[in-house]
């Protein structure tokens, strides 16, 4: 029979560590922001960590070692890190 603390720490275990990689996460999407000079709100974190596959193969290529750097490159903006908002949403700033 199964050791049912064993499986109770397992899990446990991997709580523990979505958590830890959901606050690197949303530390990176800070960062990412602080780059374009925008809220945090505004970087989807869904698209941001699906970027990590194309970090990768760039990185593994040579064609990139920082990432923050290619995230927040120009040629990336295809990635989709920054959400999209339509114009009818958008709001103006107000300039005084």
């Amino acid at each position: 029979m199964a050791n049912p603390k064993g499986s109770i720490n397992g899990v446990k275990l991997q709580i523990w560590a979505t958590w830890l990689f959901y606050a690197v996460l949303i530390d990176l999407a800070d960062t990412v922001a602080n780059e374009f000079e925008m809220e945090s709100e505004k970087i989807s974190i869904e698209m941001l960590f699906r970027s990590f596959y194309h970090f990768n193969h760039a990185y593994n290529r040579g064609f990139s070692h920082d990432l923050i750097a290619y995230l927040t490159s120009p040629k990336n903006r295809d990635l989709g890190i920054v959400k999209y908002q339509p114009k009818s949403q958008q709001r103006d700033t107000l300039d005084l």
